[in-house]
């Protein structure tokens, strides 16, 4: 397969801030790749790199075997972006917004075909095109990006964030226009912290963390890394009867229900031990991406929740503030 994006041991520091750490991200033709990761990761350094809108310190970073920051004139012309945060100019009409998006990619605006895909998107999004800039919400001005990247076809879509702002029925609507250009051949790299639509989405993700890529890989790849939960009914069964059971974890009584979890690999041995037991109405649930995330970062909201607590202690003063004030600086940074 061709490689569309492929970075090597990107850093980008500000001074001592080092916001990119030897990231390692590849990205192959045709895919929807996710991007995971808080604020503060380093997932939008590493977009604006891919734009060429910031220089990277070190390593490498290409998009279509072409260097961002040197080209990034021609390269624009085969991607559309969507930040997470939408300006429009505020005495231009939507739909004169999304013309002049278009006309920046080298459409001509009067051209039938993309009218008629102007429209449809207008269609399918509810959105209003004569209101001035200064007049639209956040939603709305979001729909501006997302109809102005989906009605000019592109090779490769950057969407960071694309449905923030964005109310569900909107969100399902976003997801078809994605699939449809995933159909029509492009490549898609996506971020976003809603974990559902990466699921729904995409093919492949990459988990950020502190600049660096922690697990990468196909959803069936990564799942072998977290836990099934199996549930059941039973009578006569005690928690201790589940807990002999090798391979099953931290057996726990929820309702009516006894729930344990599994290694996902380990699923097919303890299957039959339990139903040796004699249990009922069985459920397996396979591990979700949000739990793989949390592997990454569950330590890193333990230790929020734990300072936030010992503030809440002590009137407000100290590591909470702290940890705060740390986490604004990483938001900043990325």
């Amino acid at each position: 397969m061709t490689t569309v994006i492929h970075t090597q041991d990107l850093t980008k520091h500000y001074g001592h801030v080092h916001a990119l750490d030897g990231l390692d991200l590849s990205v192959e033709a045709g895919q929807v790749h996710g991007f995971l990761g808080p604020n503060g990761a380093g997932k939008s350094t590493t977009i604006r790199i891919l734009l060429g809108l910031a220089r990277r310190t070190g390593g490498t970073a290409t998009v279509f075997d072409r260097d961002p920051w040197t080209d990034a004139v021609d390269l624009h012309r085969r991607i559309a972006y969507v930040p997470g945060d939408v300006s429009v100019w505020p005495t231009l009409s939507g739909g004169e917004a999304i013309d002049l998006l278009a006309r920046l990619r080298g459409v001509h605006t009067k051209d039938a075909a993309y009218q008629h895909e102007k429209t449809r998107l207008m269609d399918a999004f509810q959105f209003d095109p004569r209101k001035k800039g200064r007049a639209y919400s956040k939603g709305n001005r979001q729909k501006v990006a997302l109809i102005a990247a989906f009605a000019v076809p592109a090779d490769l879509y950057i969407l960071d964030e694309p449905t923030s702002g964005l109310d569900p029925l909107m969100a399902v609507i976003f997801q078809r226009e994605v699939a449809r250009a995933h159909a029509n051949g492009a490549t898609v790299l996506l971020s976003s912290h809603i974990m559902s639509e990466v699921e729904q989405l995409c093919d492949r993700v990459s988990i950020i963390r502190a600049g660096r890529i922690v697990e990468a890989g196909t959803l069936a790849d990564l799942r072998h890394l977290t836990r099934s939960d199996v549930s059941f009914t039973a009578s006569g069964i005690s928690l201790d009867d589940v807990a002999r059971v090798p391979e099953a974890h931290d057996p726990a009584v929820h309702g009516d229900r006894i729930r344990v979890a599994v290694d996902s690999d380990r699923t097919a041995t303890v299957l039959p031990a339990l139903a040796a037991l004699g249990i009922r109405d069985l459920r397996v649930a396979p591990p979700s991406l949000e739990e793989l995330f949390l592997r990454h970062y569950g330590d890193d909201l333990a230790s929020l929740e734990a300072a936030e607590a010992g503030d809440a202690g002590n009137g407000g003063a100290g590591t909470a503030q702290e940890t705060r004030r740390s986490r604004r600086q990483r938001e900043g940074r990325s």
